[in-house]
């Protein structure tokens, strides 16, 4: 019974008993999956205004780096 159990979920091989590396590798699946930024962003509840804030905000400082990075560089002489 027990070996016709689906495994479900994120895996990661141990090779060699490097747990070490298995475990760089799980946390760099996880942040891929982005399950961790997922788990904390339901562990409170935000107001639909904050989060409307919070996003605008967020969207402003993108296109404020994206203007700095399409500037040329000021003359050094």
């Amino acid at each position: 019974m027990s070996s016709e159990i689906q495994k479900k979920g994120t895996v990661v091989f141990v090779k060699n008993d490097n747990v070490d590396q298995a475990l760089r590798k799980f946390k760099k699946k996880i942040l891929n999956l982005r399950l961790l930024q997922d788990l904390r962003d339901r562990e409170f509840y935000e107001k639909p205004t904050s989060v409307r804030k919070r996003k605008k905000a967020a969207a402003k400082n993108r296109w404020r780096k994206q203007l700095q990075s399409q500037t040329l560089p000021k003359k050094l002489y």
